[in-house]
């Protein structure tokens, strides 16, 4: 790998970015769904973007694809995704997973390119970067030594031109009232590595039953099998329908009275446009954000995961709180608008500009 000098003027402005982010059953799909924002931003910009990854679910790929992302095969070391923006005369690159170590960036800013590093809290903040951007709202910037950057907080909140598309069709949208039927949504992730649904969706079935409403609930689940059961005893006035990984959610969100949700990337998402929203903490990386939202009461807290699994009485706790919120419209009202007035959709274009504004 060669060093690169850094373009000025109108090359700046056209030169290629470089995303380096993995989207697997394991791993999940939020990195790559918050880089596919930065990514659109930086095509509208006019540069070229570029992915260096696994993108093992059809959907993300095709997003990517759709976006006017060109795909490479993923490196499998610091030096491949060094060789690779070395042959593309990149002059940025962007690294978002916690599995990957310090090296990679080390490697990409000794041979002159700025480097970006995506964390979360302490996830991923091991790595060298030149700027660490914390997107999570409730995130404050991390300190970090002369010469290099972070930003943290909702103003850098990275959001999908879908998510930004439907702010305004879902502010004008028209509620339900106590009494009326319900469409709630529960998504944990684009291929519920957890296997949240299997747990979390009998606790909302309850919940409407509890709180004498009618509602279609509608479950996000690569495996369905187990709702089977739960179709055969639903409580009254209430539907459960099941469905693969969508690529539409954000307009399903934007269609629903409440969406219950694993706390990660797509909590932003459902508050920045102004969606009731319910969370559960699936994994230890999401107890930062899932903190912050119950505290600032943007969201429902229902639990967390490994609770509602082992403790009776936390599904019991769970049931009652989505109870109340099912019962409430007024307070599933008012926390979204708090949500939507907190995050204001810009964050990716103030993101961006920090890269653009890196010098090696």
């Amino acid at each position: 790998m060669t060093t690169q000098p850094s373009p000025t003027g109108a090359d700046r402005a056209t030169s290629a970015i470089v995303l380096r982010t993995d989207a697997t059953a394991s791993i999940g799909v939020g990195h790559a769904m918050r880089l596919l924002a930065l990514a659109q931003e930086f095509i509208a910009r006019g540069r070229s973007v570029h992915l260096a990854g696994e993108l093992a679910l059809d959907w993300v790929e095709r997003s990517y694809r759709d976006a006017g992302v060109t795909l490479h095969t993923r490196p499998d070391d610091p030096a491949a995704l060094g060789d690779l923006a070395d042959g593309l005369a990149a002059s940025f690159v962007v690294i978002d997973g916690y599995h990957f170590g310090p090296s990679w960036g080390a490697h990409l800013r000794r041979h002159g390119l700025p480097v970006t590093a995506m964390v979360d809290g302490r996830f991923g903040a091991d790595q060298d970067a030149d700027l660490y951007v914390d997107q999570n709202p409730g995130a404050t910037p991390r300190k970090v030594e002369a010469g290099r950057h972070a930003l943290a907080g909702a103003p850098y909140t990275l959001f999908r031109d879908d998510v930004l598309a439907l702010r305004e069709d879902v502010a004008g949208r028209a509620r339900p009232g106590a009494q009326e039927r319900l469409s709630v949504l529960a998504v944990f992730g684009g291929s519920d590595p957890m296997g949240a649904a299997p747990l979390v969706a009998p606790i909302i079935l309850r919940a409407a039953a509890a709180a004498g409403v009618g509602m279609d609930l509608t479950v996000v689940t690569p495996d369905d099998a187990w709702a089977a059961p739960l179709r055969d005893d639903l409580p009254v006035d209430v539907t459960l329908t099941t469905t693969g990984p969508v690529t539409d959610l954000a307009a399903r969100a934007a269609r629903s009275d409440l969406v219950v949700t694993a706390s990660g990337s797509s909590v932003w998402e459902l508050l920045c446009l102004g969606v009731p929203t319910a969370v559960v903490c699936v994994i230890d990386n999401q107890r930062l954000g899932y903190d912050m939202v119950i505290e600032a009461d943007l969201a429902l807290g229902v639990g967390h995961l490994d609770e509602l699994h082992a403790v009776d009485t936390s599904r019991e706790d769970a049931t009652r709180r989505l109870a109340s919120a099912l019962g409430d419209p007024l307070a599933r009202e008012a926390r979204a608008q708090r949500g939507r007035e907190l995050l204001d959709g810009d964050g990716r274009r103030r993101v961006a500009d920090a890269i653009e504004a890196l010098r090696r």
